[in-house]
């Protein structure tokens, strides 16, 4: 599945965009080994959207275009076409994304590596048409990724992304390490979530009172927000710590007014985290998004 029309959702003065690269279905299990389908048959029918009739998980990869006033950020660049990867690539993606950005991929001001695994950072990088070499895809981009994670990638780097999503960049000059908290606009800054790899970020967007949270892969399912004991096991650098972090968002975030984005969460990919009253935390799709032009 892909290249649907996109999401888009408004937070304060602040756009963001969803431009899909592909949705796939696959066994909840294979992702987070605790996601049985009982577990997923306890969440019907708010999960309904973000599984299949079988129950498998709709995994969705995606970026997300913020738009702050004369700033543009792109978080995260899906998986590429660089080599064999794990997933299907999308050969379309990059057109997509380009069209998705008035002024192309020559007007990104910034590119946010949440972290450094090859399915968010396969686009930081591209081949040029006359030397066939990597260079980056956003021209005139500074990317930026956590000093931890900058420091640390190499413990991770599952399928070898380092020769073609990273070390171009680095010779290019425009990547540019920065503290798990750095500001990148006045309404745009990370927030340190570290666990699923060393030096994981999500994005928080605040702007007249309202708040987003992307989050990355602290989370691939919403139903991690009800369990957060349930990891993505085969993956997450740090069980226990990606556990407490989910714990600490789950209270920054569960008095509802958040618009949580999913990074792995198909359409409606937001949705808000809150506690019910018998004291519970409960999640609800948001289905109010509007369509992009």
């Amino acid at each position: 599945m892909g290249g649907q029309d996109d999401l888009q959702w408004q937070v304060g003065d602040v756009t963001i965009r969803r431009v899909e690269a592909r949705v796939t279905a696959v066994p909840h299990g294979s992702i987070c080994s605790g996601i049985t389908p009982e577990v997923v048959d306890e969440h019907r029918p708010w999960i309904n959207p973000f599984v299949v009739d079988d129950g498998r998980m709709l995994l969705s990869i995606h970026s997300f275009v913020i738009i702050d006033g004369s700033s543009t950020v792109v978080v995260d660049t899906c998986v590429g076409a660089h080599g064999d990867r794990p997933l299907p690539q999308d050969p379309h993606f990059l057109e997509r994304l380009e069209e998705s950005i008035e002024g192309g991929l020559s007007a990104v001001d910034v590119v946010v590596c949440t972290h450094l695994h090859f399915d968010h950072v396969g686009w930081n990088t591209k081949r040029d048409h006359h030397t066939g070499e990597l260079v980056p895809t956003f021209p005139r981009a500074k990317y930026v990724v956590s000093e931890v994670e900058f420091e640390t990638f190499s413990d991770h780097d599952h399928v070898g992304i380092a020769d073609v999503s990273v070390e171009p960049l680095v010779s290019a000059g425009c990547l540019t390490p920065v503290a798990s908290d750095h500001r990148i606009t006045k309404h745009i800054a990370l927030l340190s979530t570290e666990g699923h790899s060393p030096g994981h970020v999500s994005v928080e967007i605040v702007s007249n009172g309202e708040r987003a949270l992307i989050t990355g892969d602290m989370v691939h399912t919403p139903i991690q927000f009800l369990r957060p004991e349930i990891s993505a096991d085969r993956f997450d650098f740090n069980v226990d710590q990606a556990i407490s972090t989910r714990r600490a968002i789950i209270d920054r975030v569960a008095d509802g007014t958040t618009l949580v984005l999913g990074t792995h969460f198909p359409p409606p990919t937001a949705g808000h985290v809150y506690r019910s009253a018998d004291g519970n935390i409960a999640y609800a799709p948001h289905l109010e998004s509007e369509r992009s032009v």
